[in-house]
Protein backbone atom coordinates (compact mmCIF):
# COMPACT_ATOMS: atom_id res chain seq x y z
CA UNK A 1 0.00 0.00 0.00
CA UNK A 2 2.56 2.60 -0.91
CA UNK A 3 3.92 4.53 -3.57
CA UNK A 4 7.79 4.31 -4.12
CA UNK A 5 9.05 6.91 -1.45
CA UNK A 6 11.50 9.74 -2.04
CA UNK A 7 15.09 9.53 -0.82
CA UNK A 8 15.08 10.25 2.85
CA UNK A 9 17.61 12.76 2.49
CA UNK A 10 14.95 15.17 1.20
CA UNK A 11 13.79 17.53 3.05
CA UNK A 12 10.45 17.69 5.07
CA UNK A 13 9.09 20.85 4.92
CA UNK A 14 9.10 23.33 1.96
CA UNK A 15 12.07 25.56 0.99
CA UNK A 16 11.85 28.88 1.64
CA UNK A 17 11.06 30.16 -1.80
CA UNK A 18 7.66 28.44 -1.61
CA UNK A 19 5.22 31.24 -1.38
CA UNK A 20 2.12 31.73 0.91
CA UNK A 21 -1.36 31.30 -1.16
CA UNK A 22 -3.72 34.23 -0.63
CA UNK A 23 -6.95 33.38 2.06
CA UNK A 24 -5.91 29.49 1.26
CA UNK A 25 -7.11 27.79 4.16
CA UNK A 26 -5.52 24.37 5.32
CA UNK A 27 -8.31 21.69 6.63
CA UNK A 28 -6.62 18.83 8.11
CA UNK A 29 -8.75 15.89 9.28
CA UNK A 30 -7.06 14.05 12.21
CA UNK A 31 -9.17 10.51 12.86
CA UNK A 32 -9.18 6.90 12.07
CA UNK A 33 -8.59 4.23 14.47
CA UNK A 34 -5.56 2.74 12.69
CA UNK A 35 -6.89 -0.87 13.59
CA UNK A 36 -3.97 -2.53 11.04
CA UNK A 37 -1.10 -0.77 12.79
CA UNK A 38 -2.01 -2.30 16.36
CA UNK A 39 0.04 -2.46 18.75
CA UNK A 40 1.76 0.70 17.88
CA UNK A 41 -1.60 2.04 17.09
CA UNK A 42 -4.41 2.83 19.15
CA UNK A 43 -8.11 4.23 19.63
CA UNK A 44 -6.34 6.57 22.44
CA UNK A 45 -3.30 7.24 19.92
CA UNK A 46 -3.96 7.08 16.66
CA UNK A 47 -1.24 6.59 14.02
CA UNK A 48 -1.14 10.45 12.98
CA UNK A 49 0.16 11.10 16.94
CA UNK A 50 2.96 8.80 16.14
CA UNK A 51 6.45 9.54 14.50
CA UNK A 52 6.38 6.48 11.89
CA UNK A 53 9.58 7.85 9.92
CA UNK A 54 11.94 7.92 12.81
CA UNK A 55 12.01 11.66 12.08
CA UNK A 56 11.28 12.84 15.55
CA UNK A 57 8.02 14.42 13.90
CA UNK A 58 4.80 12.79 14.03
CA UNK A 59 2.20 12.22 10.93
CA UNK A 60 0.41 15.00 11.79
CA UNK A 61 3.20 17.72 12.93
CA UNK A 62 4.78 16.79 9.27
CA UNK A 63 1.60 17.18 7.94
CA UNK A 64 1.50 20.77 9.75
CA UNK A 65 4.99 21.58 8.49
CA UNK A 66 3.88 21.16 4.69
CA UNK A 67 1.49 22.97 4.66
CA UNK A 68 2.62 26.34 6.76
CA UNK A 69 4.19 27.69 4.19
CA UNK A 70 1.10 27.91 1.60
CA UNK A 71 -1.44 28.42 4.58
CA UNK A 72 0.52 30.33 7.38
CA UNK A 73 -1.73 30.56 9.99
CA UNK A 74 -4.77 29.60 8.25
CA UNK A 75 -5.58 25.96 9.78
CA UNK A 76 -8.74 24.08 11.16
CA UNK A 77 -7.75 20.24 12.43
CA UNK A 78 -11.20 18.68 12.49
CA UNK A 79 -10.31 15.72 15.59
CA UNK A 80 -11.77 13.44 17.80
CA UNK A 81 -12.81 14.94 21.19
CA UNK A 82 -10.38 12.59 22.61
CA UNK A 83 -7.95 13.74 20.69
CA UNK A 84 -8.16 17.11 21.08
CA UNK A 85 -5.62 17.78 23.97
CA UNK A 86 -2.86 15.69 22.13
CA UNK A 87 -3.56 17.42 18.91
CA UNK A 88 -3.26 20.86 20.53
CA UNK A 89 -0.41 19.73 22.41
CA UNK A 90 1.78 18.81 19.16
CA UNK A 91 0.96 22.03 17.30
CA UNK A 92 1.43 24.14 19.85
CA UNK A 93 1.37 26.98 16.94
CA UNK A 94 -2.04 26.67 16.68
CA UNK A 95 -4.67 28.68 18.67
CA UNK A 96 -7.36 27.13 20.37
CA UNK A 97 -9.94 27.40 17.95
CA UNK A 98 -8.02 26.17 15.01
CA UNK A 99 -8.78 22.90 16.20
CA UNK A 100 -12.82 21.52 16.15
CA UNK A 101 -13.52 18.17 18.24
CA UNK A 102 -16.15 16.28 16.94
CA UNK A 103 -18.18 14.62 19.89
CA UNK A 104 -18.36 11.08 17.67
CA UNK A 105 -16.78 10.18 14.41
CA UNK A 106 -19.44 10.44 11.76
CA UNK A 107 -17.02 10.21 8.47
CA UNK A 108 -15.42 12.48 6.36
CA UNK A 109 -18.57 14.62 5.18
CA UNK A 110 -19.55 15.28 8.12
CA UNK A 111 -15.98 16.34 9.56
CA UNK A 112 -14.67 18.41 6.36
CA UNK A 113 -17.99 19.81 5.75
CA UNK A 114 -18.34 21.17 9.03
CA UNK A 115 -14.59 22.72 8.63
CA UNK A 116 -16.12 24.43 4.97
CA UNK A 117 -19.02 26.00 7.11
CA UNK A 118 -16.94 27.73 9.65
CA UNK A 119 -14.84 28.70 6.69
CA UNK A 120 -17.74 30.31 4.34
CA UNK A 121 -18.83 32.43 7.55
CA UNK A 122 -14.46 32.95 8.48
CA UNK A 123 -13.42 34.32 4.83
CA UNK A 124 -15.52 34.76 2.25
CA UNK A 125 -12.84 34.53 -0.51
CA UNK A 126 -11.17 31.71 1.45
CA UNK A 127 -10.26 27.84 -0.95
CA UNK A 128 -9.85 25.20 1.48
CA UNK A 129 -7.26 22.25 0.61
CA UNK A 130 -8.24 18.73 2.61
CA UNK A 131 -5.48 16.72 3.19
CA UNK A 132 -5.59 13.95 6.14
CA UNK A 133 -2.84 14.15 8.90
CA UNK A 134 -1.44 10.84 8.46
CA UNK A 135 0.04 11.05 4.90
CA UNK A 136 3.61 10.66 4.26
CA UNK A 137 4.41 13.09 1.05
CA UNK A 138 7.54 14.08 -0.29
CA UNK A 139 9.61 16.08 -1.76
CA UNK A 140 7.40 18.70 0.09
CA UNK A 141 7.87 21.40 -2.40
CA UNK A 142 6.29 19.11 -5.66
CA UNK A 143 3.59 18.97 -2.97
CA UNK A 144 2.83 22.69 -2.44
CA UNK A 145 3.44 23.31 -6.59
CA UNK A 146 0.68 20.56 -6.79
CA UNK A 147 -1.47 22.41 -4.23
CA UNK A 148 -1.28 25.79 -5.83
CA UNK A 149 -2.25 24.45 -9.37
CA UNK A 150 -5.09 23.20 -7.75
CA UNK A 151 -5.96 26.10 -5.61
CA UNK A 152 -6.15 28.01 -9.30
CA UNK A 153 -8.68 25.66 -10.55
CA UNK A 154 -10.29 25.58 -7.13
CA UNK A 155 -11.30 29.44 -7.40
CA UNK A 156 -13.22 28.87 -10.68
CA UNK A 157 -15.76 27.03 -8.96
CA UNK A 158 -14.30 23.21 -9.43
CA UNK A 159 -14.24 20.67 -6.68
CA UNK A 160 -10.39 19.42 -7.62
CA UNK A 161 -8.82 16.25 -6.43
CA UNK A 162 -5.38 15.56 -6.58
CA UNK A 163 -4.63 11.86 -8.65
CA UNK A 164 -1.85 10.54 -7.92
CA UNK A 165 0.74 8.75 -10.22
CA UNK A 166 0.00 5.26 -9.54
CA UNK A 167 3.08 3.18 -9.61
CA UNK A 168 1.82 -0.32 -9.46
CA UNK A 169 -1.55 -2.23 -10.06
CA UNK A 170 -3.06 -1.42 -6.10
CA UNK A 171 -6.13 -3.09 -5.12
CA UNK A 172 -5.61 -1.46 -1.83
CA UNK A 173 -6.83 1.87 -3.44
CA UNK A 174 -9.71 3.96 -5.21
CA UNK A 175 -9.02 5.25 -8.64
CA UNK A 176 -9.69 8.66 -10.70
CA UNK A 177 -10.30 8.21 -14.24
CA UNK A 178 -9.66 11.45 -15.89
CA UNK A 179 -11.43 12.68 -18.56
CA UNK A 180 -10.90 15.51 -20.84
CA UNK A 181 -8.50 18.30 -20.26
CA UNK A 182 -9.08 21.71 -18.45
CA UNK A 183 -8.95 24.90 -20.74
CA UNK A 184 -6.84 27.58 -19.72
CA UNK A 185 -4.82 25.01 -16.54
CA UNK A 186 -2.74 22.03 -16.11
CA UNK A 187 -5.56 19.63 -14.94
CA UNK A 188 -8.31 17.12 -16.15
CA UNK A 189 -12.63 17.29 -15.49
CA UNK A 190 -13.22 13.74 -13.78
CA UNK A 191 -14.64 11.20 -15.87
CA UNK A 192 -15.80 9.06 -12.76
CA UNK A 193 -14.42 7.66 -9.77
CA UNK A 194 -13.62 3.94 -9.17
CA UNK A 195 -13.87 2.08 -6.31
CA UNK A 196 -10.86 -0.89 -5.18
CA UNK A 197 -10.67 -2.64 -7.98
CA UNK A 198 -8.83 -6.52 -8.39
CA UNK A 199 -5.12 -6.12 -8.56
CA UNK A 200 -6.05 -7.50 -12.50
CA UNK A 201 -8.34 -4.38 -13.06
CA UNK A 202 -6.00 -2.59 -12.01
CA UNK A 203 -3.53 -3.57 -14.15
CA UNK A 204 -5.72 -2.67 -17.00
CA UNK A 205 -6.02 0.69 -15.33
CA UNK A 206 -2.07 1.49 -15.70
CA UNK A 207 -1.89 -0.52 -19.12
CA UNK A 208 -4.86 1.82 -20.77
CA UNK A 209 -3.52 4.61 -19.32
CA UNK A 210 -5.49 8.27 -17.60
CA UNK A 211 -6.06 6.64 -13.85
CA UNK A 212 -4.70 8.20 -10.84
CA UNK A 213 -5.15 7.06 -7.44
CA UNK A 214 -7.91 8.56 -5.11
CA UNK A 215 -5.76 9.78 -1.71
CA UNK A 216 -8.88 11.78 -0.35
CA UNK A 217 -7.54 15.02 -1.13
CA UNK A 218 -9.71 17.36 -2.08
CA UNK A 219 -9.09 21.25 -2.60
CA UNK A 220 -12.34 23.43 -3.21
CA UNK A 221 -14.16 26.96 -2.13
CA UNK A 222 -15.91 26.03 0.58
CA UNK A 223 -19.13 27.62 -0.87
CA UNK A 224 -18.68 25.39 -3.93
CA UNK A 225 -18.59 22.03 -1.62
CA UNK A 226 -21.92 22.79 0.63
CA UNK A 227 -23.67 23.92 -2.45
CA UNK A 228 -22.76 20.71 -4.16
CA UNK A 229 -23.64 18.86 -0.96
CA UNK A 230 -26.93 20.50 -1.02
CA UNK A 231 -27.95 19.13 -4.33
CA UNK A 232 -27.98 15.54 -3.23
CA UNK A 233 -28.20 16.15 0.81
CA UNK A 234 -29.82 19.19 1.29
CA UNK A 235 -30.70 18.66 4.78
CA UNK A 236 -27.38 17.91 6.29
CA UNK A 237 -25.54 21.07 4.46
CA UNK A 238 -27.99 23.06 5.81
CA UNK A 239 -27.56 21.48 9.34
CA UNK A 240 -23.51 22.18 8.79
CA UNK A 241 -24.07 26.07 8.26
CA UNK A 242 -26.48 26.17 11.12
CA UNK A 243 -23.84 24.42 13.35
CA UNK A 244 -20.93 26.99 12.08
CA UNK A 245 -23.24 29.88 13.02
CA UNK A 246 -23.86 28.08 16.69
CA UNK A 247 -20.79 25.62 18.03
CA UNK A 248 -22.69 25.50 21.08
CA UNK A 249 -25.19 23.14 19.33
CA UNK A 250 -22.61 20.67 18.40
CA UNK A 251 -23.07 18.25 21.01
CA UNK A 252 -27.06 17.97 20.04
CA UNK A 253 -26.59 18.31 16.58
CA UNK A 254 -23.43 16.68 15.75
CA UNK A 255 -25.39 12.60 16.33
CA UNK A 256 -28.09 13.52 13.99
CA UNK A 257 -25.64 14.15 10.81
CA UNK A 258 -25.69 11.50 8.48
CA UNK A 259 -22.54 9.16 8.45
CA UNK A 260 -21.34 9.36 4.99
CA UNK A 261 -17.97 9.63 2.69
CA UNK A 262 -17.07 12.85 1.43
CA UNK A 263 -16.59 10.51 -1.72
CA UNK A 264 -20.15 9.30 -1.64
CA UNK A 265 -22.14 12.22 -0.48
CA UNK A 266 -20.32 14.79 -3.26
CA UNK A 267 -17.57 13.90 -5.34
CA UNK A 268 -18.99 10.98 -7.09
CA UNK A 269 -22.44 12.90 -8.37
CA UNK A 270 -20.34 15.82 -8.71
CA UNK A 271 -18.01 13.72 -11.13
CA UNK A 272 -20.85 12.54 -13.21
CA UNK A 273 -22.35 15.91 -13.09
CA UNK A 274 -18.88 17.58 -14.70
CA UNK A 275 -18.51 19.17 -11.95
CA UNK A 276 -14.80 18.11 -10.80
CA UNK A 277 -11.72 18.14 -11.93
CA UNK A 278 -7.72 16.58 -11.26
CA UNK A 279 -4.27 17.82 -10.97
CA UNK A 280 -1.80 15.20 -11.18
CA UNK A 281 0.38 14.86 -8.25
CA UNK A 282 3.72 13.59 -9.01
CA UNK A 283 5.22 13.56 -5.42
CA UNK A 284 5.87 10.61 -3.21
CA UNK A 285 2.51 9.31 -1.14
CA UNK A 286 2.10 6.65 1.43
CA UNK A 287 -0.69 5.77 3.51
CA UNK A 288 1.32 3.98 5.48
CA UNK A 289 -1.47 1.25 5.72
CA UNK A 290 0.04 -1.57 7.50
CA UNK A 291 3.21 -2.45 8.76
CA UNK A 292 4.17 -3.86 4.99
CA UNK A 293 3.72 -0.40 4.26
CA UNK A 294 5.80 0.90 6.96
CA UNK A 295 8.71 -1.54 5.91
CA UNK A 296 8.45 -0.26 2.79
CA UNK A 297 8.80 3.02 3.77
CA UNK A 298 11.78 2.66 6.21
CA UNK A 299 14.06 0.19 3.85
CA UNK A 300 13.75 2.55 1.25
CA UNK A 301 15.09 5.62 3.47
CA UNK A 302 18.11 2.87 4.46
CA UNK A 303 21.00 1.51 2.95
CA UNK A 304 20.74 -0.79 -0.05
CA UNK A 305 21.57 -3.24 1.10
CA UNK A 306 19.42 -3.31 4.52
CA UNK A 307 17.12 -5.85 4.94
CA UNK A 308 15.95 -5.57 8.44
CA UNK A 309 14.05 -1.88 9.38
CA UNK A 310 14.07 -0.69 12.80
CA UNK A 311 11.07 2.09 14.29
CA UNK A 312 12.57 2.75 17.70
CA UNK A 313 15.89 2.32 19.45
CA UNK A 314 17.75 -0.15 16.78
CA UNK A 315 20.48 -0.98 19.66
CA UNK A 316 17.87 -3.28 21.27
CA UNK A 317 17.58 -4.88 17.91
CA UNK A 318 19.66 -8.53 17.21
CA UNK A 319 19.23 -9.91 13.78
CA UNK A 320 20.76 -13.06 12.45
CA UNK A 321 19.63 -13.78 8.51
CA UNK A 322 16.74 -12.15 8.73
CA UNK A 323 14.73 -9.07 6.89
CA UNK A 324 11.18 -7.48 7.83
CA UNK A 325 10.76 -4.68 10.55
CA UNK A 326 11.08 -3.83 13.97
CA UNK A 327 9.34 -1.94 16.15
CA UNK A 328 11.37 -1.79 19.30
CA UNK A 329 9.55 -1.22 22.83
CA UNK A 330 11.94 -0.83 25.88
CA UNK A 331 13.23 -4.77 25.88
CA UNK A 332 15.59 -6.24 23.46
CA UNK A 333 14.45 -8.15 20.72
CA UNK A 334 16.10 -11.10 18.62
CA UNK A 335 15.45 -12.30 14.99
CA UNK A 336 16.62 -15.21 13.88
CA UNK A 337 16.08 -16.65 10.55
CA UNK A 338 13.12 -15.15 9.11
CA UNK A 339 11.92 -13.63 6.25
CA UNK A 340 9.68 -10.68 5.82
CA UNK A 341 9.06 -10.81 9.64
CA UNK A 342 6.74 -7.99 11.33
CA UNK A 343 7.55 -7.91 15.39
CA UNK A 344 5.86 -4.79 17.22
CA UNK A 345 7.13 -4.79 20.60
CA UNK A 346 5.11 -2.19 23.37
CA UNK A 347 4.19 -1.94 26.55
CA UNK A 348 1.19 -4.01 27.42
CA UNK A 349 0.83 -6.40 23.70
CA UNK A 350 3.84 -8.23 21.24
CA UNK A 351 2.76 -8.81 17.75
CA UNK A 352 4.12 -11.12 15.62
CA UNK A 353 3.58 -11.42 11.55
CA UNK A 354 4.44 -11.40 8.51
CA UNK A 355 4.64 -8.91 5.66
CA UNK A 356 2.30 -10.93 3.87
CA UNK A 357 -0.34 -10.96 5.92
CA UNK A 358 0.03 -7.52 7.91
CA UNK A 359 -3.25 -6.81 6.65
CA UNK A 360 -5.19 -9.35 8.73
CA UNK A 361 -3.34 -7.67 12.08
CA UNK A 362 -7.12 -5.69 12.20
CA UNK A 363 -8.60 -9.17 12.43
CA UNK A 364 -6.93 -8.73 15.81
CA UNK A 365 -8.45 -5.82 17.27
CA UNK A 366 -11.80 -7.28 16.15
CA UNK A 367 -11.35 -10.09 18.44
CA UNK A 368 -10.25 -8.24 21.44
CA UNK A 369 -13.09 -5.71 21.08
CA UNK A 370 -15.26 -9.19 20.99
CA UNK A 371 -13.70 -10.07 24.37
CA UNK A 372 -14.08 -6.64 26.04
CA UNK A 373 -10.32 -5.79 25.95
CA UNK A 374 -10.62 -2.06 25.78
CA UNK A 375 -7.77 -1.59 27.35
CA UNK A 376 -5.66 -2.78 24.68
CA UNK A 377 -7.13 -1.52 21.66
Amino acid sequence: MTTTPAPADIPATPPPSVAPIPHFWAVIPAGGAGTRLWPLSRQSAPKFLRDLRGSGRTLLQETYDRLAPLAQERFLVVTGRAHEAAVLGQLAELPGEAVLAEPSARDSMAAIGLAAAVLERTDPDAVMGSFAADHVISPASVFAETVARAVEVAREGWLVTLGIEPTHPSSAFGYIRAGEPLAGHDAQVVASFVEKPSVETAAGYLAEGGYRWNAGMFVVRPGVLLDLLAQWHPEFAAALRDLAADLGRLEEVWPTLPKIALDHAVAEPAAAAGRVATVAAAFGWDDVGDFDSLATLLLAAGTPEQRLAVLGDADLVHAVDASGVVVTGGRAVAVVGLEDVVVVDTEDALLVTTRSRAQEVKAVVGALKDAGRADLV
